[in-house]
């Protein structure tokens, strides 16, 4: 009976480990600012330029705000986990969907550091 609870506990230990994407990596919101495009439309869901630095590239991210909430423009600093993809971001909301961003443009990041 022991032998068996044992290894049911070892089971439900590595299975997160199993489940987690390999993939996703952490990347810093550096940057938000609103969309302007080429047609306006007041009908349209509010669009931002969103940057994020992942390991030394910065993307730059085309983010629709689908609820109205406009609270990315607040999000400047924070951590997310994302996937990247060619020509996409992929990375989960708070609810856990999965949310495709079209990557704009990208460019490495400057490693230069001010002195204090």
């Amino acid at each position: 009976m022991l032998k068996v609870i044992c290894v049911i506990c070892i089971c439900l230990v590595s299975l997160p480990a199993i489940c987690a994407p390999a993939d996703y990596e952490p990347a810093t919101i550096t940057d938000v600012r609103p969309h302007v495009p080429a047609a306006i439309s007041s009908s349209e869901a509010s669009q931002f330029e969103v940057s994020l630095r992942v390991a030394d590239i910065v993307y730059l991210v085309l983010y629709t705000d689908t609820l109205g909430t406009k609270t990315v423009k607040y999000a400047a600093g924070r951590q997310v986990l994302v996937h990247v993809g060619k020509d996409t971001i992929t990375y989960n909301d708070i609810l856990g969907r999965s949310q495709e961003l079209p990557i704009i443009s990208q460019k490495p990041a400057s490693t230069t550091r001010q002195s204090k």
